[in-house]
């Protein structure tokens, strides 16, 4: 299980919602690739960074910043936000990131999600933020009918390799996460799963590795470093 920590933009700067809300934002620095490099030399062997103003509008307007990061780190680098047409997706592989996230695009539109999968394989994620289950959509501010658990199994039985899954409800947080939630998209055959929302301490990080899931590939983390309550160069020795 790898760490992942996260970079969420907003206007330019690195932030964090409290349950998605774009109400209660705090800011934690001015410069996303500053930030980046620091993670990067405190040892995390993957970023993920979202365009928060891309999921929120679909306008990517901080693409620049993102296709600057992962050109000058050495690590691996994930993106989501706003990530909705091929030729976004070509953009931002073709600039050397690593793996697009998709999200309220292939909610109702799996035809689209087959041709990704068909062009880039395990490049492709997609990101399932459920609240109460059932997956939101456009920045978290709409809650679709879908429930996460369907949509992951139908994903996984088109070839999808790389889900995300968020607990809405946990996000920024700081309260643990959702580990039957977790469990839930574990279960599912052939999917990595990256978990995402409510990671505070080192016993959280314990507690998901005590699952023993073989597809459980990492964790992402994002208050808990900005605020301290994990210690992140502990974090990474421990997975």
């Amino acid at each position: 299980m790898l760490i992942l920590p996260a970079i969420d933009i907003k206007d330019g700067k690195v932030v964090r919602l409290f349950k998605g809300q774009f109400d209660q934002m705090t800011e934690y620095g001015t410069d996303p690739l500053d930030m980046a490099k620091r993670w990067q030399d405190l040892g995390a062997p993957f970023l993920h960074v979202v365009d928060l103003d891309g999921a929120e509008s679909g306008e990517r307007r901080n693409q620049q910043v993102i296709k600057r990061i992962a050109k000058e780190l050495t690590i691996p680098v994930e993106t989501g936000g706003g990530i909705r047409s091929i030729d976004v997706v070509d953009n931002y592989l073709s600039a050397g990131i690593a793996r697009v996230i998709l999200g309220t695009r292939v909610v109702g539109d799996c035809d689209f999600l087959a041709m990704l999968l068909k062009k880039w394989d395990d490049q492709i994620a997609v990101s399932l933020d459920c609240s109460n289950g059932f997956v939101a959509q456009r920045g978290w501010v709409e809650t679709s009918t879908v429930k996460g658990i369907d949509l992951a199994r139908q994903f996984a039985a088109m070839g999808l390799k790389y889900v995300i899954y968020t607990d809405i409800a946990r996000d920024g947080t700081l309260s643990g996460p959702n580990i039957d939630g977790l469990k839930e998209i574990l279960a599912v055959d052939g999917l990595n799963v990256i978990a995402s929302g409510g990671v505070k301490s080192l016993d959280d990080i314990r507690a998901l590795l005590a699952l023993k899931a073989s597809n459980l590939w990492g964790v992402i983390t994002g208050k808990a470093i900005y605020e301290g309550t994990l210690d992140i160069k502990k974090a990474f020795a421990l997975c």
